[in-house]
C-alpha cells in the first residue's frame, strides 16, 4: 500500500454524539462549518451539489502548496452547483460516509473521468463528549500526477474542518 493512500484525523469534541451527528447531516450545519451550500438534505445513494462560499484564492493554494514542498499547480473555481459528493452511508448516529473528487478544484483534475475517495465520519461516546474519526480512503485510484497532491492537500483540508467543526458544535 502506497504511503499516500488514507488520511485518518481524530478529534474529541466537547458536545455529544447527537449534536455532532446533527452538525455532520443537516445540510444547513455542514453548510456552516464547511463552507460549502448544498441544494437538498443528504440521503444515502443521493448526489449532493451545491455552491462553496467565498471562492478559492488561487495564489494562497499555491503558496500552501509551496510549503508542502509540492509543485504548485492552477485551481479550476468551482460552478454554482457543482457536484459535491454522493451519499454513501447514513446509520445514525454513528456512521456517515460519502464519495467525492479529492481535491478537486485542481486544475488537472478531470471530473468526468476522475476516481472517487470515500470520507468517513465515525461517532463514538466519551466521557468527554463525542470522538470523532475521519477517515478519506481510496488514493491509490487517483491518477499518479495528482495523487500526492490531493493527498496533501486534503489532509491538511481535513485538519482545517475538524477545527471548523469542533468550533460549530462545542459551547462558547
Amino acid at each position: 500500500m502506497s504511503t499516500h493512500d488514507r488520511i485518518e484525523k481524530q478529534i474529541v469534541l466537547r458536545a455529544p454524539v447527537e449534536r455532532v451527528w446533527r452538525a455532520l447531516t443537516d445540510v444547513g450545519e455542514f453548510g456552516q462549518w464547511f463552507g460549502v451550500k448544498l441544494d437538498q438534505p443528504f440521503a444515502p445513494g443521493r448526489t449532493m451539489t451545491g455552491t462553496f462560499e467565498g471562492g478559492f484564492d488561487e495564489e494562497e493554494f499555491r503558496q500552501y502548496q509551496h510549503a508542502l514542498g509540492l509543485p504548485p499547480s492552477d485551481i479550476r473555481q468551482p460552478l454554482p452547483n457543482a457536484v459535491f459528493c454522493t451519499v454513501e452511508r447514513m446509520e445514525p448516529p454513528r456512521v456517515f460516509s460519502f464519495r467525492w473528487i479529492p481535491f478537486g478544484i485542481d486544475a488537472e483534475c478531470d471530473p468526468e473521468q476522475e476516481p472517487t475517495t470515500l470520507v468517513e465520519f465515525l461517532l463514538e461516546a466519551v466521557p468527554e463528549g463525542t470522538r470523532l474519526t475521519i477517515t478519506e480512503s481510496g488514493f491509490e485510484r487517483v491518477p499518479l500526477h495528482r495523487r500526492q497532491r490531493a493527498f496533501m492537500m486534503n489532509d491538511g483540508g481535513w485538519s482545517a474542518q475538524a477545527e471548523n467543526l469542533r468550533r460549530h458544535v462545542e459551547p462558547a
